[in-house]
C-alpha cells in the first residue's frame, strides 16, 4: 500500500497522521542495513511481547528507536532550511492542510 507523501518529501500521511519519511540523503547500504536492524528490533518487540517479558520488550523498543533517529525519522530533522518538524501530527492541524485536502478531494 502507498501512502501520500507531501510535495517536499518530508512526511507521508495514514489515517490523517504525519510520519516523517527516511533521510533521502542516506546511502543504499546504510539505508539497507538501518532497515535491516529495525525490522529485527520489532521482531524481537513482538516476541517479547507474547512472552511478557518486559525488559525484553524495552530493550527492543530502545533499539526500534536508535533505527528510526539513524534512519531520520526520529530525532533531529534531516532537511536543513529551519521548517519545523510535524512528525505524528495531523496534518489538518499543519501547512500541509490545504494540500491533503486537494488530495481526499480526488
Amino acid at each position: 500500500m502507498r501512502y501520500p507523501v507531501t510535495p517536499d518529501g518530508r512526511y507521508f500521511v495514514v489515517r490523517g497522521r504525519l510520519w516523517r519519511c527516511s533521510n533521502p540523503a542516506l546511502g543504499p547500504l546504510q539505508r539497507a542495513t538501518l532497515t535491516h536492524l529495525l525490522m529485527r528490533a520489532r521482531a524481537d518487540v513482538k516476541r517479547a511481547l507474547q512472552a511478557e517479558d518486559a525488559k525484553a520488550e524495552r530493550a527492543a523498543r530502545a533499539r526500534v528507536h536508535r533505527a528510526k533517529i539513524g534512519l531520520g525519522e526520529r530525532g533531529p530533522v534531516w532537511w536543513t532550511d529551519g521548517a519545523p518538524d510535524f512528525n505524528r501530527r495531523m496534518v489538518r492541524n499543519t501547512p500541509y492542510a490545504d494540500w491533503y485536502a486537494q488530495l481526499e478531494q480526488g
